[in-house]
């Protein structure tokens, strides 16, 4: 298996950093569900909700808050999960070619016999592995809490979150990774992983407020993931292969530019 060298050290080296983050998804979610009894459950919230603008409480996606599916969707999946996911996604793409062309890693790498295109795909796969192991660690504490915090959440539904979930922040992932294949620079990578991830969510946050404006979703990898809720809903087929299609061309586009362009100087 001397072809996946790199993706074996890739998640031998970062096994560590891997934890902390699985730490930080199950803080994150062991702080908000139990909440839920308290302030979701007994129909407090929703009161509050409806008591804002109701241009406000569309543009966050806060229109179903008041029940379990709503509130998991809204304080997780649509935010926190959202936030801390693409962080790493986009942390592990930059890092993979920009970061080790910076560094000079990637040159090393490439003058021991790493082919350029395998380099991108085992990147790549490197990065949506950590992903999904992420991505399915917060699903099973979703499940695990369900009852506890009286969620009343379907487990096929879960599944669709967290199959959404890894989707959206994989293709975050990809654009980053790609940016940093064309520029061989971290600020690009990191600029442009970010911008796709902030420029979902607030079209989408328009398309939720203005009705003439529905056709932003079209652009929103963010309306493709959550714009039919995979919590209360399950999962938009649809827009889950949109998701995983972009994903796919990102990391085609990003082995081809690191095949064309010079690395060395």
């Amino acid at each position: 298996m001397r072809e996946l060298a790199l993706l074996r050290r890739t998640l031998r080296e970062s096994w560590r950093g891997l934890l902390g983050w699985t730490a930080g998804v199950a803080a994150a979610l062991a702080l908000y569900l139990p909440l839920f009894p308290s302030i979701g459950g007994n129909g407090q919230l929703q009161q509050v909700i409806d008591s804002l603008p109701p241009e406000l409480v569309a543009a966050l996606g806060y229109d179903q808050i008041g029940t379990g599916a709503g509130y998991t969707q809204s304080t997780f999946y649509g935010l926190i999960g959202f936030l801390l996911l693409s962080i790493a996604a986009i942390a592990w793409g930059t890092g993979a070619v920009a970061g080790a062309e910076e560094s000079g890693r990637l040159e090393l790498d490439l003058a021991h016999g790493i082919a350029r295109r395998s380099y991108a795909l085992q990147s790549a796969l490197a990065m949506l592995l950590r992903l999904l192991w992420l991505s399915a660690a917060a699903g099973a504490i979703v499940a695990l809490l369900d009852a506890p915090a009286t969620l009343g959440l379907d487990g096929a539904n879960i599944l669709g979150a967290t199959v959404a979930l890894w989707g959206l922040t994989a293709l975050c992932g990809a654009v980053a990774l790609l940016a940093g294949a064309l520029s061989g620079r971290r600020l690009w990578a990191i600029g442009a992983g970010a911008g796709v991830a902030v420029l979902g969510y607030v079209l989408t946050a328009v398309a939720n407020q203005l009705p003439e404006a529905e056709w932003l979703r079209f652009f929103s990898p963010y309306s493709w993931a959550y714009h039919q809720s995979p919590l209360a809903d399950g999962a938009d087929p649809v827009g889950l292969t949109a998701l995983w299609a972009a994903t796919a061309v990102l990391i085609a586009a990003c082995a081809g530019a690191l095949q064309r362009r010079d690395v060395t100087g």
